[in-house]
C-alpha cells in the first residue's frame, strides 16, 4: 500500500539558516507517527510544511500521491478539507461557544442544516468525553478541556489525516495521559492517519506506531517504539536519556 504522505528531499531555510536539510519520510495509512526532537530541531516547521502553511525551498510533499508543493491556496483547499490540525494552544475562538468553535469548519466547508450541525457537534463532544458543554466558552474550560475541544473541531469534517502540534504541552500528567489516550482512541475508532509533533517521550513511546527522531535538521532514526528504545545510534540514546538538545 502506498504511503498517505511522503516527503522527498525536503529542505527549508529561514534567513540563511537551514532548519530542515533533506527530509525523507513516509507515513502509512492509519498509523500514529510521532515526530520528536530537541528544541529547535525543526519539528513544528515540519508540521507546518505538512499542513501546507509554508512551502519548502526544495523537495516534494506528496499527500495521497499528489505533490502539494506547486499547488496554490485554492488547490490546497481540497487537501485541507481532508486534514484536521490540532494546534499547540488549541487556538479556540474566545468569543465563540464550544458548539460554535466545533461547528466552525462545518459552516465553512460543509452544506449541513442547523440540526445536522448540532447533531455532529454533540457526537464529537461524546468522542472527546465532554458531552453537554455546548454552551460553555473557552475561558470557562481547563487546559485539558480546551485541548479536547480542539481535537473535536479537528475531527469535524471526518479528516483522513490529523496533525497534532505538541498536544500534551503545558498539561499535568493526568491530562497528558487523557489526551494521549484520546489520540490513540481517535486513530483506532476512525482509522485516521495521525502525525504528532511531541516532546512527551513517555506517552509517545506508548501510543505511537512509529517514532521519527529529528536532530540538526535531519531525521536520524525512524522505527517502532521498541526499535527506538533499543537503537544503537548515539544521538537516539542521548535523546532517550534527556541529553540531546
Amino acid at each position: 500500500m502506498p504511503p498517505v504522505i511522503e516527503l522527498r528531499d525536503v529542505h527549508i531555510a529561514f534567513e540563511g539558516h537551514e532548519v530542515l536539510g533533506g527530509i525523507d519520510l513516509a507515513v502509512l495509512k492509519g498509523e500514529i507517527l510521532t515526530i520528536m526532537g530537541g528544541s529547535g530541531s525543526g519539528k513544528s516547521v515540519l508540521l507546518r510544511l505538512l499542513a501546507g502553511l509554508i512551502k519548502p525551498d526544495h523537495g516534494e510533499i506528496r499527500i495521497e500521491g499528489t505533490d502539494t508543493v506547486p499547488l496554490n491556496e485554492d488547490q490546497m483547499l481540497t487537501f485541507r478539507r481532508r486534514m484536521g490540525v490540532v494546534f499547540q494552544q488549541a487556538a479556540l475562538f474566545d468569543s465563540m461557544s464550544v458548539a460554535d468553535n466545533i461547528a466552525y469548519p462545518l459552516h465553512e466547508h460543509a452544506r449541513l442544516d442547523h440540526t445536522a450541525v448540532q447533531q455532529r457537534v454533540a457526537e464529537l463532544l461524546e468522542v472527546v468525553g465532554l458531552p453537554g458543554i455546548q454552551a460553555k466558552y473557552p475561558a470557562e474550560l481547563s487546559g485539558g478541556m480546551r485541548k479536547r475541544i480542539g481535537i473535536a473541531r479537528a475531527l469535524a469534517l471526518n479528516p483522513a489525516l490529523v496533525l497534532y502540534d505538541e498536544p500534551t504541552s503545558g498539561l499535568d500528567p493526568g491530562n497528558s495521559k487523557m489526551i494521549s489516550q484520546l489520540i490513540a482512541h481517535v486513530a483506532a475508532t476512525f482509522g485516521t492517519t495521525s502525525i504528532v509533533v511531541s516532546h512527551d517521550l513517555f506517552w509517545s513511546l506508548r501510543i505511537s506506531s512509529r517514532v521519527a527522531l529529528l536532530h540538526a535538521g535531519q531525521i536520524i532514526a525512524v522505527g517502532t517504539p521498541a526499535e527506538i528504545r533499543t537503537s544503537a545510534i548515539p544521538e537516539v540514546q542521548a535523546f532517550l536519556a534527556g541529553d540531546l538538545h
